[in-house]
């Protein structure tokens, strides 16, 4: 019983870190990156829909997207889109291909991206602990009801808080790896 809470709490501890990996991905980097587009979702014929299935998404240059939509007309939106979000980075087409220049970034904005960056990993580590929370209340509840001995619980809760320790580790690494990126000239 409670290798099964501690494999939940670790598949759920993982799952946190492979969110923090994906929103660290569509931070800008000064480096042209495909996933910058991943957030940006335009209103196609009444319904959302992600560039990457409207489009061919292509790096061509270190400082480069290409855009080639499928649908010529559905240039305008993906332009529109890209504006309103928050990439900062304007949108330029020939009438069958958007190019997206990556504009070296300022001090100002790698401070700036470096703060979110490491929002985004404090919010991951809230997480961790909230998964570690759940699953001690877990081991609690299952001593009270004498389905484990309090000597299990003590070790399960040891346990819980090992694994804990090193997620925010992995944390802290992913986070200071992204920030080495982002300052990186």
């Amino acid at each position: 019983m409670i290798k099964d809470i501690e494999k939940q709490a670790e598949g759920k501890m993982n799952k946190a870190l492979e969110v923090l990996k994906a929103e660290l991905d569509t931070l800008r980097a000064g480096r042209a990156n495909p996933k910058l587009l991943d957030k940006v979702t335009v209103d196609y014929y009444g319904t959302p829909t992600p560039i990457s299935q409207m489009a061919t998404i292509s790096v061509p240059e270190a400082r480069l997207i290409t855009i080639q939509p499928w649908d010529v007309k559905s240039i305008p939106l993906i332009e529109k889109a890209i504006m309103a979000s928050d990439i900062g980075i304007t949108p330029s087409n020939d009438g069958r291909l958007i190019r997206l220049a990556i504009p070296q970034l300022t001090e100002e904005r790698r401070k700036e991206l470096v703060k979110q960056a490491k929002k985004e990993g404090e919010n991951s580590k809230v997480a961790v602990r909230n998964v570690r929370r759940a699953a001690i209340d877990e081991l609690k509840s299952a001593q009270k009801n004498s389905d484990i001995t309090e000597d299990d619980c003590k070790t399960g809760e040891n346990n819980m808080q090992k694994l804990t320790d090193n997620m925010i580790k992995k944390i802290d690494e992913i986070v200071k790896a992204k920030e080495a990126d982002i300052m990186e000239i």
